[in-house]
């Protein structure tokens, strides 16, 4: 499964972005996009999805 970024929580800040290991995350129209073909979760990489810790919006990514 992957993760999605709610646009009308995400406030563009970017501190996602770096943080992808899978560089899945890149802005599109104003907001931060989650390409889910390629988010894997962090899987191998981290006990939990990095996007999620760098975001400081509460409930901006969710599962896909």
């Amino acid at each position: 499964m992957a993760y999605q970024i709610t646009k009308d929580l995400c406030t563009a800040c970017g501190d996602c972005e770096p943080v992808c290991p899978t560089n899945s995350i890149a802005p599109a129209k104003g907001i931060y996009t989650i390409d889910t073909a390629t988010c894997n979760e962090c899987d191998g990489e981290s006990d939990m999805p990095q996007c999620i810790d760098a975001c400081m919006e509460d409930g901006c990514i969710v599962p896909a």
